[in-house]
């Protein structure tokens, strides 16, 4: 019973340590162009 004490509370950290990077990537605009990249490489530019 102690390990699942100790089990549940790093559990929650850990997700919300996810979700705040989640959230902080969002708003860092990591997700604004996803197709621009892939498109990018495709264009030949000499």
């Amino acid at each position: 019973m102690i390990g699942l004490a100790l089990l549940i509370p790093i559990a929650l950290l850990l997700g919300l340590v996810g979700l705040g990077a989640f959230f902080w990537a969002l708003t860092a605009g990591q997700f604004d162009d996803p197709d621009g990249s892939a498109l990018r490489i495709l264009n030949d530019d000499d």
